[in-house]
């Protein structure tokens, strides 16, 4: 039984943050700051100095992957990720793990553990195959229908990257173990996109090889799934990848789904992150459904989605002060 309501909050080391900011503008590119692991673990670290959380969620990119893939990478401001793009069988086959991109993210996971408190815990992660796969084939972000058709069609060139992917997502997240990290949360952003006929091949197989890769070394090791815009489908989901947790996005009966789930599988989330921008009090309401929702046993308090950038410090402190003062 924990003694209290675990929290953390997506994306929470980023620009809400005025040393955010700060670091951010003196790094470079948004790439650099992903790979200078001093720079890393300092914004990781931020929110934990701010607020009373429970969690580090290392800060990094899903696309840290297919770049360390050989893929070229760059983000443009106002723009957003730009990724080389796959094709055909040829580019597929010249994908080769290289790693010295992951040796950086693993050096901030340390230094990110070592300066933890006691009571608090570092998560690692990586973007769920089928997401990746998204960027690696439209090359940025984008409404993602060239992937679908071709993850539909399964040429198997995609089968084949699919499977790359999974190893090098395996390979990555077992790195971020060995470095400190004691959580690692798998995020499928774009699951919700998939049909049903197709969620088992594209969203559901990928990550349970991942999970099943991860537990081959370290047993038991516990795994967070966010299969984000699949409603009631994530108790599904979270039972076929063996995951311990669900995490939820905003619109989702939080404890329909906890209801559908063994009594060993957690939820995570979900308060709908626009409600930090608005009144207090009706944020207060909907933080207390949620909580009321959940027992603390089996809940990670957390938000839907990412915080927005324009969210304002002393809404964040008095989401903290009404979860804490709750259980």
């Amino acid at each position: 039984m924990p003694q209290r309501r675990p929290m953390w909050i997506m994306r929470q080391a980023g620009r809400y943050l005025p040393e955010y900011r700060e670091l951010r503008s003196k790094a470079g590119s948004f790439l650099d700051l992903c790979y200078n692991p001093a720079m890393a673990a300092e914004v990781t670290l931020q929110p934990l100095r701010r607020f009373d959380f429970d969690a580090a969620i290392l800060f990094s990119d899903i696309l840290v992957v297919p770049h360390a893939m050989g893929l070229s990478l760059a983000f443009k401001e106002g723009e957003g990720p730009v990724l080389e793009t796959v094709k055909d069988i040829h580019d597929v086959e010249r994908l080769d793990l290289r790693g010295e991109q992951f040796k950086r993210v693993f050096e901030t996971v340390g230094l990110v553990k070592r300066d933890l408190l006691p009571h608090q815990t570092l998560i690692g992660f990586c973007g769920a195959p089928w997401t990746v796969a998204s960027y690696m084939i439209e090359g940025g972000s984008s409404k993602r229908k060239t992937a679908l058709a071709i993850a539909i069609k399964n040429p198997a060139w995609f089968s084949l990257m699919m499977a790359k992917l999974v190893a090098a997502s395996t390979t990555y997240l077992l790195g971020q173990i060995s470095a400190g990290a004691e959580v690692v949360q798998i995020f499928d952003s774009w699951a919700g996109d998939v049909p049903l006929a197709h969620l088992e091949r594209l969203v559901i197989n990928p990550i349970a090889a991942i999970v099943r890769g991860v537990r081959a070394v370290h047993t038991n090791y516990p795994v967070i799934v966010f299969a984000r815009g699949l409603g009631r489908g994530h108790a599904g989901v979270a039972r076929a990848t063996a995951a311990n947790c669900a995490g939820l996005e905003e619109d989702v009966a939080i404890g329909s789904v906890l209801a559908d789930l063994p009594a060993g599988i957690a939820v995570q989330g979900n308060l709908h992150n626009e409600l930090l921008l608005g009144n207090v009090d009706e944020l207060l309401g909907h933080t207390r459904e949620v909580l009321n929702a959940v027992p603390m046993e089996r809940h990670i308090f957390n938000l839907g989605h990412g915080i927005l950038p324009q969210t304002e410090i002393r809404m964040v402190e008095r989401l903290v002060k009404e979860v804490r003062a709750f259980d």
